[in-house]
């Protein structure tokens, strides 16, 4: 094991027992990385220096010109705000070039990234800080004025982009990147736990590059002429991947749009002739429906993830584009997808076979594998896997080797494997994950409420909507305006995405005789 350049020893002091970890197959599909590695700078010194790097409205950047922007952030950080290696930096940003650039830098400068959603409201932002504890962090300047203000004190510097941007201009653009281990904490990625404060993953330097080297490589096939855009923010590792990593690892560009909604898709993918597109199934669904007098024949990679794609969505796809959609299966504690299939090799309806450099297998509840056109549970390895900051859920999450993400699949004779069910808690809607706990607290949290459970229902649009049950206190009525105000009471104290777009008023909740509630009698 090469020596680590983290001066700053949180994440390799939280790393989980070596002895929890997932094997990591390293082959003739993925082999090995050096010792030294970091993959900032594997990325950005790619040999396309001169090619288009970043569209975003009238802005176009270079490879030259994102890689000297990243060396000027390495630069401020490490001078003007005292980062030595091993420190995190959290980031709070729309997808943009500059946001871009940040990312990068923070590696360059031998820093771990911690990459937030905008949306997400402070309560949610401080369960990342608890858990991160960042030293820096940097927040973009059209956010609301109380998000830069509500974080003060939370980390060593505090720092807005224009902050960063000032400082910047006096800097020369070289920064000599920091040589970190292939195997140094490179990023934190959050994501929805059950209960409790979020679950980060650890991922490294060398994870980051066998995302590209995997997925991008054997199934995008990706060509440098190549423009790619798409919906996920970059904090998703589905966003981080698509829309940041597989373009520089293969000398790609990336569009990047203000905004969200169809109508602002198709006029990035017209303006810049965006050949690769990554976003959810519900969107698929929605642009199918918006093609008329829109010019997109660039189009030509779709890929869908964050949810399962239906056949429908796919079928319908493909009527109005003639592409057929790429779908896919990842997981934040693996970084990015592990299960799809491209071309001639999609068999619509399911998610496809193991990318390669990946092995899957499907497990009964006793671990013992399955065999074809039996249901279990999604058991996978390959060259990236899961290691939870400070081992939290690790052996839940990691047994015999094998990473357990908690779906529910079916293999077909041909090694096709087929989306069943999940296996927990987390409801998925329109490519969001929901944990149904977090939004019965919100839910609880009104005056209203008495008690309070929280379920997917099917939707044909989103795949799966939150759907609250909800018991009344006394002195109130049961109506559309209790129902519209609890759910505007949600929005305005959790991420808007997770609030429940049903809600039924009821006497009681169904519980054991242990009073423990019974979710599968509400689903049912």
């Amino acid at each position: 094991m090469t020596k680590s350049a983290h001066i700053d020893r949180f994440a390799a002091d939280r790393l989980p027992d070596r002895a929890t970890w997932p094997e990591f197959i390293f082959d003739k599909n993925v082999p090995p990385y050096p010792d030294v590695l970091n993959a900032a700078e594997e990325l950005l010194n790619n040999g396309f220096n001169n090619r288009p790097a970043i569209y975003m409205d009238d802005i176009v950047w270079s490879y030259d010109d994102l890689n000297k922007n990243a060396n000027s952030v390495a630069a401020v950080l490490c001078d003007n705000f005292g980062l030595v290696p091993g420190n995190r930096v959290l980031l709070r940003g729309n997808n943009t070039p500059m946001l871009a650039a940040l990312w990068y830098g923070v590696l360059k400068a031998g820093g771990i990234v911690i990459t937030t959603m905008t949306m997400l409201r402070q309560k949610e932002l401080d369960g990342i800080i608890t858990v991160g504890q960042p030293d820096i962090i940097i927040i973009e300047d059209n956010l609301p004025i109380d998000v830069f203000e509500s974080c003060q004190g939370k980390a060593r510097s505090v720092l807005s982009y224009s902050d960063m941007e000032a400082a910047m201009k006096k800097k020369s653009g070289q920064f000599e990147a920091v040589k970190t281990a292939s195997d140094d904490v490179a990023l934190l990625a959050f994501t929805s736990g059950t209960t409790g404060l979020p679950k980060a993953t650890m991922h490294f330097h060398r994870d980051i590059l066998a995302m590209a080297d995997s997925f991008a490589k054997y199934t995008l096939k990706p060509l440098p002429g190549d423009v790619f855009c798409g919906s996920p923010p970059l904090a998703f590792t589905f966003g981080l991947g698509g829309l940041l990593v597989f373009p520089a690892r293969f000398g790609a560009a990336v569009a990047y749009f203000k905004g969200a909604g169809p109508d602002i898709i198709l006029d990035t993918i017209e303006k810049f002739k965006v050949t690769t597109l990554f976003t959810a199934p519900t969107a698929y669904k929605v642009l199918a429906e918006k093609l008329e007098g829109r010019e997109i024949s660039s189009l030509k990679t779709c890929v869908s993830a964050g949810e399962n794609l239906s056949l429908q969505i796919s079928d319908k796809f493909y009527d109005a584009t003639g592409i057929r959609l790429i779908d896919g299966i990842g997981a934040t504690e693996m970084i990015h997808v592990f299960i799809s299939a491209s071309g001639g090799e999609i068999r619509p309806g399911s998610t496809g076979k193991p990318v390669p450099g990946y092995q899957a297998e499907i497990w009964d509840d006793q671990n013992i594998p399955l065999g074809d056109q039996e249901a279990g549970r999604l058991a996978v390895k390959g060259p990236t896997g899961c290691r939870y900051l400070n081992g939290d859920r690790q052996q839940n999450y990691v047994i015999n080797g094998w990473n357990i993400t908690g779906d529910i699949f079916k293999r077909d004779k041909d090694g096709y494997f087929w989306f069943v069910a999940r296996g927990d808690d987390i409801i998925i809607s329109a490519g969001y994950n929901i944990a149904a706990p977090e939004v019965e607290q919100a839910v609880m949290a009104h005056e209203a409420v008495k008690e309070c459970a929280v379920v997917g229902a099917k939707d044909p649009d989103r795949g799966m909507i939150v759907k609250a049950f909800v018991i009344l206190n006394d002195g109130f009525e049961k109506n559309k305006d209790l129902i519209s105000e609890i759910q505007n009471f949600v929005k305005a104290n959790i991420a808007p995405y997770k609030y429940p777009r049903a809600i039924e008023f009821i006497d009681a909740l169904p519980k054991s005789a242990t009073g423990k509630l019974l979710r599968k009698d509400l689903k049912d």
